[in-house]
């Protein structure tokens, strides 16, 4: 039985990549944003409650992104 290394920890981009998921993140609550116009009431209280979850991520990619950059400093 082969055992596979795993790939060794590179977290040089991680920073720039947390950035493209917050800038692809807040593309995607304005999408939503403009579709409520056409919503149904359910559809917007359930658009609503998504871009909350999104708010969230954003917040905790943010908080990530400055633990990444502490890191690269050390």
């Amino acid at each position: 039985m082969a055992h596979n290394k795993p790939k060794p920890d590179d977290r040089s981009d991680n920073v720039e990549k947390l950035q493209s998921m917050i800038h692809h993140t807040i593309e995607n609550m304005e999408d939503a944003e403009a579709a409520m116009e056409f919503s149904s009431a359910q559809d917007r209280a359930n658009i609503e409650a998504k871009n909350e979850r999104r708010r969230k991520s954003i917040e905790a990619f943010r908080s990530e992104i400055k633990d990444e950059a502490q890191h690269r400093n050390e």
